[in-house]
């Protein structure tokens, strides 16, 4: 038997034993090729495939010479009816080709228990024999859903390495893993600081400011995408101190002071928690400058010998001693002589006071004219007085030049000067229409509050020295006072308005008297003071309304001590005259006794009306000496160790350690600083009652002023139209304009050129808290007109403006009240004990024994510091016994009326209650000391 017939037996044989050993019993092939050939070679063969949810995958198979192809799946045949086969022609080599594919479904592939994956694999076969391909695995695609280890945030020091650590999810495929920074995908390709390649960790070399965020590690598969947890990455730096500065100047001129140098932590500066640089930012040391010593006169000398010319000399040195180190020279003369023969010497013969020098006869020919001189100036004088005092008995008190600016147009008024005893400055509920009235009555911004009180009484002896008028329009006009009025009283006659019943609408000479006397007796307020007794538990002393509180730490005063404090604050002329551009940003507040001795600084809030920017104003607390000069503190900015200044928007905490009278003065760096007025209208009916009276006030946004404002209203019987606004005024020389707009037309009326009042820049900036206010009057056309709608304009030229709405009824049983005060202060001034301080003692030891001792990760007082936003000189609670006891009186002082211990009780979370002596602080506690303090307190 040939050879190949023999081969070809053995191929069929064996495939025959094949399909005849299958399980399923299914059909074999038809007929076996016979014919010759060559070997089948495989041009697809059937990959690894994944099933992914419930879709079925396709395996595919090509080969070339084929007369068959089957699929053997896990050692079994498929069934030939689940084949699909395409036969196609080679047309290089004119062999068959034939391509077959099969599905595969998940429902197979999970019912097949195996030691190996479900897998798959191509017989084909020609004239020649079989040929058999690779085995293609078929599983089941998924990804759990949890990390099987997330990364974890890490705070690292600048140039630190970072590591990162992800363990994605099981899956099948295996996943694969990228990191997100802020969301933002990472190409560790562009950045060569950073690593991705090493079992999905992320690693950065060295790290920046710029690696903070929050990253993320994302594993996806085929399936699904799994999302880690975030972790925050913190780059930390560390502060560095800078250079030390020169040392300055000393202190003194004179004997021994002291020269300053400084450093700031600067270099760099801490951020992101970065730890505050160790040591001290201030050093002194002595030194000693000469002492100037003004010179002295010695005795003089005896006279000398009687000279030709009848006189002798004496002299004197300046050598007891000579002015030394800068010192003054000696004054007077050092050189004397008089004549020494009592008139009786010879001089050409003749005895010398016979002897008339040329000089004398000068002296007296001068005397003679100068005589003449003062009789023609005191004649011409006189002229004119007679002619000013006809003058002052004529119908009209003010000339108007240029009538036709009474219909309107842009005219220009001239007024003469105001004679003494003219009723022209009037209270601002007697003014006359011009057109019928002999007395003509403008309105008029006041600011001493002796004008005020002189208003109320009578306004027809309150002459106005010197009034320049300028017409803005028909109904505008802008009124200058130049100088604060002299009051006098004068012989004469006046006619009031109509309907005025004012008592002094006539004075005699007789009545000059009684009406000084009636001026010193006006009431007034020098300062409002409250006082309390204190021990060693502390305590808050408050001044009502001010904005002004003391608060007296515990354990301040030593045990068995008690003393009575006081706090006062000056209502009268500030002490305080300000030097070049400063201005008084706060009342004068006094606290004492002077002679007190505290163990802990204790804390002084004053209100302030700056609009807060270190840009545009550099403030200073100053303090007034034994001797009542001011003297300057610190500056707000300044690193110190003797006083802590904490400046918030309207208040500003003043940590001290002797008691004294303090203010708070503004330097402005540029025109851009502002100073915040609080701007209110008052309303009252006047005497006359069809006239009703507004006054707008604009006073320094601090509690204290406007409480001055609301009393001298309650004096009047004023009545609050509208709830205050805050204007921002710049300090750009610009004035300040009030007017009255939209008065109803056919209902009220005010005085034509009354409706604008300007005044000065200088009057507004440096009002040193004096009360500024403009009256304006509104006269009603009939006695059934009740309510009063109209707006007041108050603007800055070239800045801010607010607008007053007034609608009210003048009737006061239809007015509806507006409150002066939105918040009263504590009914009680002063508070001693536990009840003063929103901390428990037991909380506040806790926290003290924790923070003040110093921990390696940062958790200190200074983070305690930092976290309720105290970071800035920080150097002066490292000179304190208990740094976080001073830190937390400061936020005592600074919360005073806050509902509740939110801020930090959230400090505290930031922080971390991983202390043991924390870990006891339940939220509880706080809320129940926050009850406590507010039932306490009537919060």
């Amino acid at each position: 038997m040939p050879l190949f017939l023999v081969l070809f037996t053995v191929l069929c044989s064996d495939v025959l034993f094949d399909f005849t050993g299958t399980d399923n019993g299914e059909a074999l092939p038809e007929s076996i090729p016979s014919a010759p050939g060559t070997l089948p070679h495989f041009i697809e063969e059937p990959d690894d495939a994944y099933i992914i949810k419930s879709n079925p995958i396709a395996l595919r198979c090509k080969a070339r010479p084929a007369m068959q192809i089957f699929f053997k799946c896990n050692g079994e045949w498929v069934h030939q009816n689940e084949h699909v086969s395409e036969e196609s022609l080679d047309e290089s080599s004119g062999l068959k080709v034939r391509e077959v594919f099969i599905n595969v479904t998940r429902q197979q592939v999970e019912d097949f228990h195996g030691p190996e994956d479900y897998w798959c694999q191509c017989v084909a076969w020609s004239h020649l024999g079989t040929s058999k391909s690779r085995k293609a695995s078929v599983r089941i695609a998924y990804l759990r859903k949890n990390f099987e280890q997330d990364p974890q945030g890490r705070e690292v020091p600048i140039e630190g390495m970072i590591v990162l650590h992800c363990r994605p999810p099981e899956g099948v495929p295996a996943a694969e893993v990228e990191w997100l920074k802020n969301e933002e995908p990472i190409d560790s390709e562009q950045d060569e600081n950073i690593d991705t390649r090493a079992d999905h960790n992320l690693i950065i070399r060295q790290a920046r400011l710029s690696d903070s965020g929050n990253y993320t590690c994302m594993a996806a598969n085929i399936v699904a995408k799994r999302r880690s947890l975030s972790a925050t990455v913190v780059v930390y730096v560390n502060g560095g101190w800078s250079s030390w500065t020169e040392w300055s100047a000393c202190n003194v001129r004179c004997g021994r002071g002291w020269q300053k140098r400084s450093r700031t932590c600067t270099n760099p500066a801490p951020l992101n928690g970065g730890a505050f640089c160790e040591g001290m930012s201030v050093q002194k040391i002595t030194c000693t400058s000469l002492c100037p010593v003004d010179g002295s006169w010695e005795v003089w000398s005896e006279w000398s010998v009687c000279s030709p010319e009848c006189e002798h000399l004496r002299i004197r040195e300046c050598t007891a001693p000579p002015p030394r180190n800068g010192g003054k020279f000696c004054e007077g003369l050092s050189q004397e002589s008089e004549n020494c023969t009592d008139g009786l010497c010879i001089l050409d013969k003749k005895p010398l006071h016979e002897i008339k020098p040329q000089s004398i006869e000068n002296a007296s020919d001068i005397a003679l004219y100068s005589g003449l001189g003062a009789a023609v100036v005191a004649v011409a004088v006189l002229v004119i007085g007679v002619t000013l005092y006809r003058r002052s008995q004529s119908d009209y008190g003010v000339d108007v030049i240029d009538s036709s600016a009474l219909t309107g147009g842009f005219q220009t008024f001239n007024f003469k000067t105001v004679r003494q005893g003219n009723s022209l400055l009037l209270n601002s509920a007697m003014q006359p229409d011009l057109t019928v009235s002999r007395t003509y009555s403008g309105p008029i911004c006041l600011q001493d509050p002796l004008d005020k009180e002189l208003m109320t009484e009578s306004s027809l002896f309150n002459p106005l020295s010197d009034i320049k008028v300028k017409v803005q329009s028909s109904f505008m006009v802008s009124l200058g006072v130049s100088e604060r009025a002299e009051y006098h009283g004068k012989n004469h006659s006046r006619t009031f308005p109509h309907g005025n019943n004012h008592s002094f609408s006539t004075m005699h000479p007789r009545n000059k008297t009684p009406y000084i006397q009636n001026l010193s007796s006006l009431p007034t307020r020098t300062e409002l003071r409250t006082t309390g007794v204190f021990g060693h538990l502390g305590g808050r002393l408050v001044m009502p309304n001010t904005g002004v509180s003391l608060l007296i730490p515990h354990g301040a005063i030593p045990e068995e001590n008690s003393w009575e404090i006081y706090m006062s604050i000056n209502q009268g002329e500030p002490s305080l005259q300000s030097d070049g551009s400063e201005v008084l940003l706060s009342p004068e507040v006094t606290c004492g006794p002077p002679d007190m001795i505290v163990t802990t600084p204790f804390a002084l809030t004053i209100p302030h009306c700056a609009d807060v920017s270190s840009e545009h104003w550099n403030i200073h607390l100053k303090k007034r000496t034994q001797q009542g000069k001011w003297e300057e503190v610190m500056s707000v900015e300044d690193e110190s160790t003797s006083c802590y200044c904490l400046l918030d928007p309207f208040a500003c905490h003043v940590l001290l350690d002797s008691f004294g009278t303090y203010a708070l003065t503004g330097e402005p760096i540029t025109d851009c600083a502002v100073k915040q007025l609080k701007v209110a209208v008052f309303g009252c009916m006047s005497c006359n009652s069809l006239d009703y009276n507004l006054r707008v006030y604009c006073v320094d946004n601090t509690p204290c002023a406007f409480q001055e404002v609301v009393s001298d209203e309650r004096h009047q019987g004023g009545q609050l139209l509208e709830e205050p606004k805050l204007l921002h005024f710049k300090g750009n020389t610009f004035s300040l304009q009030i007017s009255v707009l939209d008065i109803p037309p056919f209902l009220w009326r005010i005085k034509p050129f009354t409706a604008c009042q300007e005044v000065p820049f200088s009057r507004v900036w440096c009002s040193n808290r004096q009360p500024l206010h403009c009256a304006f009057s509104l006269e009603r056309y009939t006695p059934t007109t009740t309510q009063l709608s109209c707006k007041i304009c108050i603007r800055q030229l070239k800045g801010h403006e607010q607008i007053l709405q007034v609608q009210t009824s003048i009737l006061e049983s239809e007015r509806e009240t507006i409150t002066f005060f939105a918040q009263e202060d504590s009914t009680f001034p002063a508070q001693t004990g536990p009840k003063a301080f929103k901390i428990p003692y037991s909380i506040r030891q806790r926290i003290c024994a924790t923070f003040d001792t110093p921990n390696a990760k940062g958790k200190d007082w200074q983070m305690l510091a930092q976290k309720n936003s105290i970071n800035r000189n920080l150097s002066y609670f490292a000179t304190q016994s208990s740094p976080s006891a001073v830190i937390l009186n400061l936020w005592e002082a600074r919360h005073q009326h806050d509902g509740d211990l939110d801020s930090l009780a959230c400090a505290l979370e930031e922080i971390g209650r991983t202390h043991t002596k924390l870990s006891n602080i339940s939220e509880s506690q706080l809320d129940e000391a926050d009850f406590n303090y507010s039932r306490q307190n009537g919060l």
